[in-house]
């Protein structure tokens, strides 16, 4: 398998999606809701999960794909070459801002994350890794993460997960908040991950996501020193939604130990 040149290949179109994207701007949206009013998706989520699929299926008609608006393959196992793809990880921020919303690409073979690609589309950054050869932002490359205390370290965590809710017991997660020196929150799980990567945050909480939503990010986070699990320090399940607790070296052992052990999550 020539990685490389898959790489190449998934840069262009992320590029060219990406303007895409950044041409829609001017257009006017056509927004629906899929599980609940807040889970929103517009027709250009749409056109762009479509512009990969044919690019991909022409190119590489052996690989599968999963992609969040379920144009892509419907898959019972990561057997072989597969992309999850996220076209618009933040999709909310897309309408609202025309910010904080970048494209997600994680390529995996047997169920082993091979590529991650990560587009900021509006700063044109473009966060990208091939396994066991370091990760990148624009082609410079991204230092090894460094350990850091709890007191030191800013959380990216929704505020949602700190007060009463039907998911977690939010008294679970108070005692970290208040330790840590601040928490975040930016409504896109992938950018979460790479600013996770690049040291802007320390360590990153979510109660539930999807394989493409963190598909790319852990391949680039791998890749620096970071630790991807579940909040119960489990190996993620790339064929179903997990919880996600990733973290720099160190403070995901400590957070995981003296924080974490015992919930339900």
């Amino acid at each position: 398998m020539n990685w490389e040149t898959i790489d190449t290949h998934a840069k262009q179109w992320v590029k060219e999606a990406g303007e895409k994207i950044r041409l829609s701007f001017k257009t006017k949206l056509n927004i629906e809701t899929k599980s609940n009013p807040n889970d929103l998706v517009t027709n250009i989520d749409k056109e762009v999960e479509q512009f990969f699929i044919q690019h991909i299926k022409e190119v590489y008609p052996e690989h599968k794909i999963m992609g969040e608006e379920g144009f892509g393959d419907e898959l019972h196992n990561l057997e072989g070459v597969v992309w999850l793809i996220d076209p618009i990880d933040g999709t909310m921020n897309f309408i609202h801002q025309q910010r904080n919303f970048a494209i997600s690409i994680g390529i995996y073979e047997n169920g082993i994350g091979k590529i991650g690609l990560i587009y900021d589309v509006v700063h044109d950054e473009l966060y990208h890794a091939i396994r066991g050869k370091g990760a990148y932002i624009n082609g410079k490359p991204i230092p090894k993460l460094k350990e850091t205390t709890i007191k030191e370290s800013i959380l990216a965590l929704n505020a949602t997960w700190v007060v009463e809710n039907k998911r977690i017991d939010n008294n679970l997660l108070i005692p970290l908040v208040k330790e840590a020196r601040g928490t975040r929150s930016y409504g896109s799980a992938a950018l979460e991950l790479v600013f996770l990567a690049t040291g802007r945050v320390d360590a990153y909480f979510s109660m539930r996501l999807a394989p493409w939503d963190v598909a790319a990010g852990a391949v680039i986070l791998e890749e620096l020193g970071g630790i991807v699990t579940n909040l119960r320090g489990e190996k993620l399940d790339f064929l179903s939604k997990n919880s996600l607790f990733a973290a720099k070296p160190g403070l995901h052992q400590t957070i995981l130990n003296d924080y974490l052990k015992g919930g339900e999550w």
